[in-house]
């Protein structure tokens, strides 16, 4: 070990290393189910899920084991029961990197646990300001930014949450439309574990000149992972993605970008990249990537999309 990795807040482990943490903890996943939780463009396989997503949900397993823990003892200091709250995990990383994925499997594999707990998943996208909102303050391109977001009512959702409030509602968001919708929402009923996924959740507060003290997302979770990957790559994937959309969502009259269904193939990546280079390359540089290492733990991604690498934080 080098003095760098001595001195690191983080353990750092390869593939292999990562992989022996799995123990004697089974797959119970079966290729049909991957497929229907794999994103789009997305390379993951049973092995991925086998080498970096079993020993990854025993590390989960046992952090909101000795949460309950924690809170039974907590109870009978006090000598009384106080509402019992969900167990946060936050998953964030860039555009096309894989964090739809990645809380999806984590969802279905924790779900599987021994102890059953019930896990529920949603991201930060349905807190997204409508698009009539964005367009009035100028920001339609600037999606995805970090004030594109109505921080407010995503601090409310999660203070009631932590609070054990027995149903919460989240906005829904369609990336069919493109948009909020309109009087729908995702109730949660105080699930064992809420996985919150999203580009901005490792946020630090903006600076104001207000020196009120001023609530964060990350405030809330109790466990972060930030899904890392080179950014030549994640631009190619992004690229990938648009080629893959173009032939297929894109074809529906009712998606927001069906006007591209007539890119040819140079085209489609000619307006992919300048997307990329105006937006989501843009918001990774300036908001997200400098969050990365916020993060509890971080999975590092190969061109091949295999995990590479994971650092695990130092308790």
């Amino acid at each position: 070990m080098t003095d760098h990795e001595l001195l690191s807040p983080y353990i750092t482990f390869t593939r292999q290393d990562w992989k022996r943490l799995r123990a004697s903890a089974s797959l119970t996943l079966t290729e049909e189910e991957l497929e229907q939780l794999r994103g789009i463009n997305e390379q993951i396989s049973l092995d991925e899920v086998r080498d970096i997503y079993l020993p990854l949900t025993r590390l989960l397993h046992i952090h909101v084991s000795n949460n309950l823990n924690t809170y039974q003892a907590v109870n009978l200091f006090l000598n009384q029961v106080t509402p019992k709250v969900p167990y946060i995990i936050g998953i964030a990383g860039s555009v096309a990197v894989g964090k739809s994925t990645t809380a999806r499997l984590l969802q279905l594999l924790l779900s599987r646990c021994t102890s059953r707990p019930k896990v529920d998943l949603i991201t930060t996208d349905g807190f997204l300001y409508p698009n009539k909102t964005l367009e009035q303050r100028g920001l339609m391109k600037r999606k995805g930014f970090p004030e594109s977001y109505d921080l407010q009512n995503l601090i409310r959702f999660l203070v009631e949450v932590k609070s054990g409030k027995p149903e919460v509602a989240a906005p829904v968001y369609s990336h069919l439309e493109y948009d909020i919708l309109p009087n729908q929402y995702q109730i949660i009923r105080q699930p064992d574990i809420l996985i919150i996924e999203g580009l901005n959740i490792l946020q630090t507060p903006r600076r104001k000149s207000s020196s009120k003290p001023r609530l964060t997302v990350s405030d809330f979770i109790d466990f972060s992972i930030y899904v890392d990957a080179d950014k030549k790559d994640l631009m190619q994937w992004y690229i990938d993605r648009f080629h893959i959309l173009c032939k297929t969502a894109f074809r529906n009259p009712d998606s927001y970008f069906h006007r591209y269904i007539h890119l040819t193939s140079d085209e489609a990546t000619k307006t992919a990249t300048g997307i990329w280079n105006e937006i989501n390359g843009l918001n990774l540089e300036k908001n997200i990537l400098p969050t990365r290492y916020r993060a509890n733990l971080i999975l590092t991604k190969g061109p091949n999309h295999k995990t590479k690498e994971i650092k695990l934080r130092r308790l």
